[in-house]
């Protein structure tokens, strides 16, 4: 019913439009022949219009404010468009047949009720771009340019509706989601009900959208757009031209858009650097100048505007919202789905509109195949590491979890507290959210661990088999490179990993920690000073960091003590006695691994760490895979000789015994 109703009007406009033509090219053959223009023409453009409700051409008149000879001059430029005898008489009135555009001077000779001020740049003409002047011949005067209907218009007209080419670059639709969670349906509820009551009188027509989520803020637009009968349109800040002719050329074309098609605008600040001052400006001017029901989604720059501003917090979804959206939103009902979405909402504090993504994801995943129950939990657990990898590639390196309890040897004192790391992680949710520890607020909720040890005692396999665990993603950040030397940018760079982090809760790596701490007890300097400041903030993201956060010492004596009671765990990694490096070297080779008369007990003579223990054994196999023969001792003394020179470690007797 929809479909035809939509046809039948459609059909309506076409034909009332072309009676609007007629009525034009009648009144120009008058003119053309010097006979009197018929008093009352023929009157089927309005009966037409009357069926169909109002036409395109008369809403576009009444929206841009056209007088009776701006529509007669727009209309003679569609009809040279549209019909082709239209163009012959157009060309009969130039006196010459090439000639088939019109121009203002021909309209002024022609139409009985022209006036020159439809000539002026600022008449609805040429301010709205609804005809283009072209300027065929240097000099040429203004009155005999020919006159090109704007292409938009022209489809406008007919009943086709698009976005201009010159919009389309930068701005792009918004799909309003099927639903929103409640604290963000109550939003769009406020921003409906504030412009129903500003409408008519000083119209509140700008909403200032705050919170970290842009996906968030602009689903919430869409979403009260579609309540509205609006379309919405994205544009990012970084597409707004920073020159002032083409800026005002673009806020023209859309308020244009905006009026004639219901549109709304969403402007995403999200990536605007603040520091940015001719960037800022040029958002500024464009959003004074944007008309319509604009949305601005802010980042770390907020325009202070001359004009109304309905300003709105549009927040994550609460863990309660997140559980709903999941079970609304899965098609396929999982066994046992009440605890494994528990679990999820539990690691990943996700936004609605990536819950959306996920959701899709997966549905899509089970549709083509069919996926056990247990396996379910596992796609969704995964897809959702997936979506929330924090994109810091500069500063932090995705390491692939592939150790598990089994591979790493350390004491039972040291097994234990990881373990009991794990199970913090594991039971985060039901503490401070079912038992309430989270009432006094996001300070020491963060679990915060630091591993000492020399190099190679274990420390990164320990944060891999902890991941593993969790079934996390395992992020390293090399502290020595995070940390500038210019006052305040160690600061950004650490905002930026535990900012992009936070979503997924994924296992943070902090090596190389002695790069920012340090005795600071005693400032001396402004650097001394600021250091105090960088290792403050650094302590103050652990704690409240939603995920498990790990830093690395080789020199646990030079951290200030004061530190020590802002992290919760600290594991002491020791160097290797001769048994654990005997149990090293079992498991070092991969059962896949060719060797022939290793003696473990010999090789455990070597007082190295298991860093450089994997080291020896990696590079033997390359020397016997080169051979074309299993690995044995020989390999082994090979490649030991080559590492304890990289060390510049010296051999004594007993572990010369084992090389030769």
């Amino acid at each position: 019913m929809f479909k035809r109703e939509k046809m039948l009007n459609s059909q309506l406009n076409q034909r009332a439009l072309m009676a609007a033509l007629k009525q034009v090219q009648q009144e120009m053959e008058a003119a053309q022949s010097g006979e009197p223009v018929d008093s009352e023409p023929v009157d089927s453009a309005g009966q037409v219009e009357n069926a169909a409700g109002d036409s395109a051409l008369d809403t576009l008149v009444g929206i841009l404010g056209l007088s009776t000879f701006e529509r007669k001059v727009l209309l003679m430029c569609a009809g040279v468009e549209l019909d082709g005898s239209f163009a012959r008489l157009v060309g009969q009135l130039n006196g010459s047949a090439t000639r088939q555009l019109p121009s203002f001077g021909m309209a002024l000779s022609v139409f009985g009720d022209a006036h020159w001020s439809a000539l002026s740049p600022d008449g609805p003409l040429r301010y709205w771009h609804l005809v283009e002047l072209e300027d065929q011949q240097q000099g040429q005067v203004l009155t005999q340019m020919p006159l090109k209907i704007d292409e938009p218009i022209l489809f406008y007209l007919t009943g086709v509706r698009q976005l201009d080419d010159r919009l389309r670059r930068a701005a792009e639709p918004v799909a309003p989601p099927h639903e929103l969670v409640p604290s963000q349906l109550t939003i769009a509820e406020k921003i409906i009900g504030t412009c129903s009551a500003s409408a008519g009188v000083s119209l509140l027509s700008v909403m200032q959208l705050d919170g970290n989520t842009t996906t968030d803020k602009a689903a919430v637009a869409a979403y009260t757009c579609s309540l509205l009968g609006l379309d919405l349109f994205s544009i990012s800040a970084l597409a707004i031209p920073t020159h002032a002719t083409d800026r005002m050329e673009w806020a023209r074309l859309w308020n244009r858009q905006a009026a004639l098609n219901s549109s709304a605008l969403f402007v995403d600040l999200s990536a605007l650097d603040a520091a940015d001052r001719d960037r800022t400006m040029a958002v500024s001017s464009f959003i004074e100048h944007i008309g319509g029901l604009l949305f601005i989604g802010t980042g770390q720059w907020i325009p202070r505007l001359n004009r109304p501003v309905l300003r709105c917090d549009i927040n994550k979804p609460t863990t309660m919202e997140q559980l709903w959206l999941w079970k609304y939103l899965l098609e396929r009902p999982m066994e046992a789905r009440d605890g494994a979405l528990e679990k999820l909402v539990g690691q990943f504090d996700l936004s609605a509109s990536t819950i959306r993504a996920v959701s899709v994801e997966v549905a899509g995943a089970l549709r083509r195949e069919s996926i056990e129950a247990a396996a379910q939990a596992s796609l969704l657990w995964k897809t959702c590491c997936a979506h929330t990898r924090p994109h810091v590639e500069d500063l932090a390196q995705r390491i692939e979890v592939k150790a598990g309890w089994n591979d790493i040897v350390l004491p039972e004192e040291q097994k234990d507290i990881l373990r009991e790391i794990a199970a913090q992680v594991n039971q985060r949710n039901k503490v401070y959210g079912e038992w309430g520890f989270s009432a006094a607020g996001s300070r020491g909720l963060g679990i915060s661990v630091l591993f000492s040890g020399e190099s190679g005692t274990g420390k990164t396999m320990a944060s891999e088999v902890l991941a593993s665990e969790l079934q996390l993603d395992l992020y390293r950040i090399d502290l020595s490179q995070v940390v500038n030397k210019y006052i305040g940018e160690t600061e950004k760079n650490l905002k930026r990993v535990f900012d992009a982090a936070e979503e997924g809760g994924a296992v943070l790596l902090f090596d190389e920690a002695d790069a920012l701490f340090g005795k600071r007890g005693d400032v001396k300097d402004s650097h001394d000073r600021y250091g105090n400041i960088e290792v403050s903030y650094l302590l103050q993201r652990m704690e409240a960091y939603r995920g498990l956060a790990i830093l690395t010492t080789n020199m646990k004596s030079s951290i200030d003590k004061a530190f020590f009671r802002r992290i919760r765990f600290v594991v002491q990694f020791p160097f290797p006695d001769a048994t654990q490096r005997a149990e090293i070297w079992r498991k070092v080779f991969p059962a896949s691994t060719p060797t022939q008369g290793l003696d473990v007990s010999k090789l455990a003579r070597m007082n190295i760490a298991g860093g450089n223990i994997r080291n020896i054994a990696l590079n033997a196999a390359f020397i016997a895979a080169n051979e074309g023969r299993p690995v044995h001792m020989a390999h082994v003394g090979r490649a030991a000789r080559s590492e304890y020179a990289k060390l510049g470690k010296p051999l004594n007797n007993l572990e010369t015994g084992v090389i030769i």
